[in-house]
């Protein structure tokens, strides 16, 4: 694409939560039953205008939501095949640089990747702002209001005001939903919609196995994915690919590095299942997070569940198996629901709160059983609660599980919504949970998200303006 074909674009991605399969999803034998949330990154890129005969090769990442985040990186074509190097610049030899490795790993396989269909083409400089819903963040931030106004927000952006790394997340799956929508802009500004198009079914596997390889290579090792095909897709069904998939890859700027991402980008190796049919919102129902604050983290919880199971296969496979019942019932139901109503009565939702509750039996055990804090007691007894609040359906410890978040499925009214968040508000544990962690919950509180069926989309420019000028 001619520079002066290059136009502003604007992507964005969403969040994610898991209602089932947080620990099967690490097995390609199983599934996971992920949601896709409300909350998004999106990503605005436009094209940096320079004078004729004048070469550039710089991009400028900003995230304008924070104080000082500022990235600027240069790239090159590396020789035998080694795709595009990129290098973080700074102003002066005495400035420290501050890495980030999720948006420099997603700029150099993007850009590898666009150099593979543009052979001998120059990447044009470009400048590209990046924006997240406030749900990602526990700090506290300011509206902005209109240009034109001094009382209305222009977006639903907030301004921080905090360094990036003073910033609290909720655990959302930002890193996810920024490499997708990152890697969606990318693709988007430098490529013709001949070449990608992010409306197509082509144009998304190519995304999602572009992001996945860039996610994996980012965080330093091959997840399981669920996040990245959440963010592409939306809610779905997950089973994962296989690992030994990326080990075709040669490291960055390697001999051989660009055909060969390529090659696995664009072929027919990736076993990802992904089963958008098989999870579906009924009317009438929605979930809710709730944050815990929570003074204790717990390193390593997968590192120890998948040592417990490796030790003690015979009692671990029969609780996955018996999980994955569980989780297929559940996604089924979801979608019986859904497609053909409901009975009227109370007993319309009977057979969820049932399989709610089975599985979080099963958890339960493996948390005994394992050592793990999956669903400790005093998760228990916050879960309980909340499903005992009418309309509140059931509710489960996502992903992993511990001290951080519960999910709620609940009716979508404003009288369960209500009765909610009084319990939460006044919520402390009440007499002894039967465990001598010494863990204690603070403050719940419910994020603003909800279930989001869509994944990655198109945005107009023009919604970022206000951010991308000031």
């Amino acid at each position: 694409m001619a520079d002066s074909d290059l136009t502003s674009q604007a992507t964005s991605a969403p969040g994610k939560v898991f209602l089932a399969g947080g620990y099967l999803v690490l097995d390609r034998a199983y599934t996971a039953l992920v949601f896709g949330l409300d909350a998004r990154i999106h990503v605005h890129i436009e094209p940096i205008r320079i004078e004729s005969g004048v070469t550039l090769s710089e991009i400028i990442v900003r995230s304008p939501q924070f104080r000082g985040a500022v990235w600027e990186y240069g790239y090159r074509l590396v020789e035998r095949d080694g795709g595009i190097g990129v290098t973080q610049l700074r102003a002066s030899h005495d400035d420290r640089i501050d890495r980030n490795p999720f948006i420099e790993t997603t700029l150099t396989y993007a850009l590898t990747y666009i150099s593979t269909l543009h052979p001998g083409t120059p990447i044009s400089p470009s400048n590209i702002s990046i924006l997240a819903s406030s749900a990602y963040y526990s700090t506290p931030g300011t509206a902005v209001p209109l240009m034109s106004s001094t009382t209305t927000p222009s977006t639903p952006f907030l301004n921080f005001d905090v360094p990036l790394s003073a910033a609290h997340k909720t655990g959302l799956g930002s890193s996810a939903a920024l490499v997708t929508s990152f890697t969606a802009a990318l693709l988007s500004h430098y490529l013709s919609k001949e070449e990608f198009d992010l409306d197509s079914e082509d144009g998304l596997r190519v995304l999602h196995n572009l992001a996945q390889a860039a996610h994996c290579a980012a965080q330093g090792k091959v997840g399981s994915g669920f996040d990245i095909a959440s963010a592409v897709y939306g809610s779905c069904l997950y089973r994962r690919f296989s690992p030994s998939l990326l080990s075709s890859i040669p490291e960055p700027c390697k001999p051989s590095f660009a055909p060969k991402l390529r090659s696995l980008i664009e072929g027919d190796t990736w076993d990802t299942e992904i089963r958008k049919a098989a999870v579906q919102m009924p009317a009438g129902l929605r979930l809710v997070m709730c944050d815990v604050d929570c003074g204790s983290e717990t390193p390593g919880m997968v590192k120890q569940v998948l040592k417990w199971r490796e030790e003690n296969s015979e009692e671990a496979n029969k609780i996955w198996a018996e999980l994955q019942v569980g989780n297929d019932a559940l996604a089924a139901e979801l979608t019986r629901l859904a497609t053909e109503g409901t009975a009227s009565g109370d007993g319309k939702y009977a057979k969820l709160r049932e399989l709610f509750q089975g599985n979080r039996q099963l958890i339960r055990q493996m948390s005994a059983a394992s050592g793990v804090p999956i669903e400790p007691p005093q998760q228990t007894a916050l879960l309980d609660a909340c499903s005992n609040v009418p309309g509140v359906i059931g509710g489960v410890v996502p992903g992993a599980g511990g001290y951080d978040a519960i999910v709620v499925l609940l009716e979508d009214n404003d009288e369960v919504i209500t009765d909610l968040k009084k319990l939460l508000d006044g919520w402390k544990v009440e007499g002894e949970t039967g465990d001598d962690d010494g863990v204690q919950i603070g403050k719940v509180g419910i994020i603003g998200v909800r279930e989001e069926m869509v994944g990655v989309k198109r945005e107009d420019p023009e919604a970022y303006k206000q951010w991308v000028t000031s």
